[in-house]
């Protein structure tokens, strides 16, 4: 059940989304309406989570960095909106435990898997930590494409990919190469999406 906040934040905020972007969606039929999903995309602006959330229709839970929950006003707003906090460049325990968490309630979780955003608009590698979520989870796993810049009255697309095919991996002991061959995939499955 989406929390009478989110609701209430989104139905605000969509709109004017759409008006000052004008997102166009392709894909939106890979989404799936129930169940534990992983959702990982590009990171090219801070907007990146506001426009992925106004364009899917469940709750996002994004894994954000710390440092954004030690502004008060601003971590009581994405508290609220379902995100939690993560220390980048060390695995964080509490964080994965989170997501775990969030998907084990059949929701939605959110994560950029390149860390930090992108200056160059160019896709960074992937660190090994969506590949042991997934892993761990079993979860349903999605590549959103953000294509475009964010300019005011210009369309930017959102192309939400096919969920991909882990079985093979989930059903093998987790280890490091086994890891970075899931996030090898992902890497290259949101490279295909951007280039499509």
């Amino acid at each position: 059940m989406i929390p009478l906040f989110y609701k209430f934040a989104r139905a605000i905020v969509r709109p004017i989304v759409f008006l000052l972007f004008r997102p166009r969606v392709e894909g939106l039929e890979n989404f799936p309406m129930e169940g534990k999903t992983i959702v990982y995309s590009n990171h090219i602006s801070l907007l990146d989570p506001i426009l992925i959330g106004c364009v899917l229709p469940r709750q996002v839970f994004f894994i954000a960095k710390v440092e954004l929950f030690k502004i008060p006003v601003l971590r009581t707003i994405i508290r609220h909106l379902g995100a939690f906090p993560v220390k980048r460049g060390s695995a964080d325990l509490s964080a994965i435990k989170h997501s775990l968490q969030v998907l084990s309630e059949g929701k939605v979780f959110g994560i950029f898997p390149e860390g930090t955003r992108s200056k160059t608009g160019f896709l960074q590698s992937f660190s090994h930590g969506i590949a042991s979520i997934a892993h761990k989870s079993r979860a349903k796993v999605l590549p959103i494409a953000i294509v475009g810049q964010y300019r005011l009255f210009r369309p930017i697309t959102v192309r939400i990919g096919k969920p991909l095919n882990f079985d093979n991996y989930f059903d093998q002991k987790s280890n490091t190469e086994l890891l970075e061959k899931m996030a090898d995939e992902m890497e290259q499955a949101l490279r295909s999406l951007l280039s499509a």
